[in-house]
Order: structure tokens, then C-alpha cells, then sequence
């Protein structure tokens, strides 16, 4: 399959509809480089595989109800080694943090920085994800 910036836009919205899903790992790691991924979050950075399954094991049994929806992607760069992206990202999700008696509502539009990398077999990995800046939403509790 030749990659498209709509191809990219589907790589994109798969890769959020995995995380609201709470994909196993098997199916999440693809999406992945491993020797050379950082991934910078609000609350730590991960680096490969290993970083993003810890990281990963910690949100999926914190945050639940989550949505995600791509609300733009912009390329600055697309070439036959890759694409650099700004990712921008509603997300939605509730939290328990015991021992409160109700969960709380999470909403954030989150400002990112991706860059892609186009593998020899022809497969499209993330190798560097950068959350910029979150704005919370009204309502929205803090992080």
C-alpha cells in the first residue's frame, strides 16, 4: 500500500481507537518502533517498547470510559522516510481516585508532535510522540 497523508490520517484515528479499547499489548506494540521510540507524556517518558508497556499498564487501569477524537492533523514534513505531524486530540475520559465516592471527568485537547518512520517492509511506525501542551476542558478535573 503506497502511504498517504489519508493513509497517515487512518494510522492516526486506529491508533487512538486502540487506546480507548484498551487494546492488549500484542496489538499495540506494532504501531511502534522500538530502538529509538520516545514517547513524552505530562507525567514521565517512555522509550521503547519497555517504557511504553509500563507506561501503558498504568493508564489502562487508571483511566477508563476514554475517548479520543482526532480533531486535526497537519504534516510539516512527508518524504520516503517518514512524516512529522501536529497531532491535535480531544480527549475524554473519568477517573477513580479512591477512596472518593464518584469518579471524576477528564477532558483535554491535546497539542502533539509526532514523527513517523516508513520500515523497509513497508509498515509505518511511530518513533517519537510529544505531548506539546493540554487545555483542559470546562468541567474538566486536573490531571
Amino acid at each position: 500500500m503506497a502511504v498517504s497523508e489519508d493513509s497517515i490520517r487512518t494510522l492516526v484515528v486506529e491508533w487512538y481507537r486502540a487506546l480507548d479499547r484498551h487494546d492488549e499489548l500484542a496489538d499495540v506494540l506494532p504501531y511502534l518502533l522500538d530502538e529509538g521510540l520516545e514517547m513524552r507524556f505530562p507525567e514521565v517518558t517512555a522509550r521503547g517498547h519497555s517504557g511504553f508497556i509500563d507506561w501503558y499498564k498504568a493508564v489502562t487501569n487508571r483511566f477508563f470510559d476514554e475517548e479520543h477524537t482526532v480533531t486535526s492533523v497537519r504534516f510539516t514534513r512527508l518524504d520516503e522516510t517518514g512524516a512529522d505531524l501536529k497531532v491535535l486530540v480531544n480527549w475524554q475520559a473519568k477517573i477513580w481516585n479512591p477512596p472518593a465516592a464518584r469518579s471524576e471527568f477528564l477532558g483535554f485537547d491535546a497539542y502533539q508532535t509526532w514523527e513517523l518512520v516508513f520500515t523497509p517492509d513497508g509498515g509505518t511506525k511511530l518513533k517519537t510522540y510529544v505531548v506539546d501542551r493540554m487545555e483542559p476542558m470546562p468541567g474538566s478535573a486536573s490531571l
